[in-house]
């Protein structure tokens, strides 16, 4: 009973405390709509290609020109434009002056394609559309020997949506700028939640009263398990409260398994509770636990792509990325929501309870050493 009396005594004085409610609520929330909004853009994945200009030269004496022509016409409705060069023109320079993406010879012998850069989406398309033209004379050359007539609707009897259309595995399966940063906000004021761990037993050395709670007619472990519970309790009503604001107000995406991402969130609660105590008594001073604290939580966030998203880490920086907490919250989180893939929570959840029990261990060997709190 103690316990339960303690740990709401911390929840109440901590909710009377307006400043802290309004960085735990405010700070991510307003975080979350300038950087959802100021950087939608790079999690936009269409590409817009501008017209293309090709040049070509006919030399065949007229007999790719029966089905050149319908083939050009159907390529303008696309943006393709093509312009035929004349007998003395040399195309090749033409082309490296970049006055056309690419220029096509066509002669007895066969058809001849130059590319401006031959890397390039432009590239591809031009690659794509001439083995088009290529494959659809081979089959007119056939057609006309059977039915001449309807050699020409082998060219323009078709629809065209898109030279390029993009098909994904799971369409609708990813995360958006402001779902994205919902996410990483939230485990990121999870992690601040060390911040008020800190000043649990040197809030009440500083105020004097930790002399008043050993002389209590209540044990020392029950002080502690309270005051931790209670700090716990506290932190993980902000975290839910962000959720549900992220998604009242920017109808961000959590998915159908919202217990199981709390579930993962509560875990990192106690870990940053833990690992803010821990600190505290290790430093035995709460300026320095202030500073350790902070860096560790602004070192964890900028690795952990709270600011900005990090694809593909490599070297060093994929070794720094995967020693943030955020990354392993963000990682699983998101998988769940959009894989629903809960194999994804056990790793977080382990590492989550792992390091809050060595950081806990730390903070009841030094209470037990000392002769107060």
């Amino acid at each position: 009973m103690n316990i339960f009396h303690i740990a709401m005594k911390e929840i109440k004085s901590d909710f009377l405390d307006i400043r802290t409610l309004v960085f735990m609520l405010a700070f991510p929330i307003v975080l979350m709509l300038v950087l959802g909004t100021a950087l939608s853009s790079t999690f936009n994945a269409s590409i817009t290609i501008d017209d293309m200009n090709v040049l070509y030269k006919d030399q065949s004496n007229g007999e790719f020109s029966e089905y050149l022509n319908p083939f050009i016409k159907v390529a303008e409705k696309e943006g393709i434009h093509f312009k035929k060069a004349a007998e003395n023109a040399n195309g090749n320079e033409d082309m490296k002056q970049n006055k056309y993406d690419g220029y096509i010879e066509i002669n007895p012998k066969g058809i001849q394609l130059y590319l401006n850069n031959q890397n390039s989406i432009e590239g591809n398309i031009l690659q794509g559309l001439l083995t088009s033209f290529v494959d659809k004379y081979n089959i007119a050359s056939q057609v006309v020997n059977v039915a001449p007539e309807k050699v020409g609707m082998v060219f323009t009897n078709q629809k065209h949506e898109s030279f390029i259309k993009e098909t994904s595995l799971l369409p609708e399966k990813q995360p958006g700028s402001m779902d994205y940063y919902a996410i990483v906000m939230t485990t990121m004021i999870a992690l601040y939640g060390a911040m008020s761990a800190s000043s649990l037993i040197n809030g009440e050395r500083i105020r004097k009263t930790a002399i008043r709670l050993i002389v209590s007619p209540v044990k020392k472990s029950e002080i502690f398990i309270g005051k931790v519970l209670g700090n716990v309790v506290l932190n993980f009503i902000c975290v839910l409260l962000v959720v549900f604001l992220s998604k009242l107000l920017f109808h961000v995406n959590w998915g159908d398994n919202i217990w199981m991402i709390f579930l993962v969130l509560l875990t990192e609660v106690i870990l940053a509770v833990s690992f803010g105590l821990g600190i505290s008594y290790i430093t035995k001073s709460s300026a320095a636990a202030t500073t350790i604290i902070m860096l560790v939580i602004q070192l964890s966030s900028f690795f952990g792509g709270a600011y900005f998203k990090i694809e593909n880490p490599e070297g060093m920086m994929n070794f720094l990325t995967k020693l943030s907490p955020l990354t392993w919250e963000n990682q699983a989180i998101t998988k769940i929501i959009y894989a629903n893939d809960f194999s994804a929570a056990i790793p977080a959840l382990t590492i989550n309870i792992c390091v809050a029990i060595v950081f806990l261990l730390i903070a009841v060997t030094f209470l037990k050493r000392r002769e107060g709190l």
